[in-house]
């Protein structure tokens, strides 16, 4: 893997800023940060849904809700 230096860094940097301006950056350093946070606690979690579901009810047929008979 070839190794970053300043000068490289400062390129990408650039890169950046003409990507997406200098008011987008604080938005995308938001966003990255959320997105690690998110794939910390997954990983923390054991790959778990943070959400719990609940199970479904019906008669077990599949097809939705039965009409009365």
């Amino acid at each position: 893997m070839p190794n970053l230096g300043i000068p490289e860094l400062l390129i990408l940097l650039f890169i950046v800023v003409l990507l997406f301006g200098v008011g987008k950056l604080p938005q995308l350093g938001k966003g990255i940060g959320e997105g690690i946070r998110n794939f910390k606690q997954a990983v923390k979690d054991g790959g778990q849904d943070s959400e719990k579901k609940e199970p479904p009810t019906g008669n077990g047929s599949g097809n939705g809700p039965s009409a009365p008979k």
